[in-house]
């Protein structure tokens, strides 16, 4: 009896081993469970823009480093002579949750030029994920991205939590691929959209 229990044992072992071992692999290799337990945050500066134009974000921290470190200066960055092109917010719109939690601000910068800027505010977070990408759709609400046509793909999404700037193909008609989606491109979920609308 205990000679074949051992038996059974020395193949029950190995093909549990083997069961474990293919588990992990599709829960940690294939489906990235553990993305939703570790967060991406970033705080990227405002976006530079090739004619040289300066958000109010930098010009105010270019002033806070030379208050402390006392570099004299007759006038301060914000002061000073403004840099070519204004940067203004063409569009706002806040993100709500679809699949999984979604928060923050997404707004698109200009300077005059025909570049344009996608930029999450400070405020933005959501849960983590693999392989998440931004989308423009124009398919209303965001819960789809629709098929070939319906979509632009700006990138990898940079981090879960934090301020970050995707460029905007100067192509792309903002009116009609209106909404903002943190798209899941392995399961093809929407985590999160937000809509956007002229300011």
């Amino acid at each position: 009896m205990l000679s074949r229990l051992v038996d059974n044992w020395k193949i029950a072992a190995p093909i549990g081993i083997v069961g474990l071992g293919v588990f992990a692999f599709l829960a940690f290799g294939v489906f990235g469970v553990h993305t939703l337990f570790v967060d991406d945050v970033v705080d990227e500066d405002g976006p530079a823009f090739a004619s040289g134009a300066v958000s109010q974000d930098v010009l105010d921290e270019i002033d806070e480093v030379m208050e402390n470190e006392d570099i004299p200066a007759d006038v301060t960055a914000s002061e000073a002579d403004p840099m070519p092109g204004d940067i203004v917010t063409q569009f706002t719109g806040s993100f709500f949750s679809l699949a999984h939690p979604q928060e923050g601000t997404a707004v698109v910068l200009n300077d005059g030029t025909a570049q344009r800027f996608l930029r999450f505010e400070d405020d933005f977070a959501g849960d983590n994920g693999p392989d998440l990408d931004v989308y423009l759709t124009r398919v209303e609400g965001g819960t789809e991205v629709g098929g070939n046509g319906d979509y632009i793909d700006l990138g990898d999404l940079k981090g879960n939590i934090g301020a970050q700037n995707y460029e905007i193909p100067e192509d792309v008609d903002l009116e009609e691929f209106d909404t903002v989606v943190i798209w899941c491109v392995r399961f093809g979920v929407s985590f999160g959209a937000a809509e956007l609308t002229p300011t």
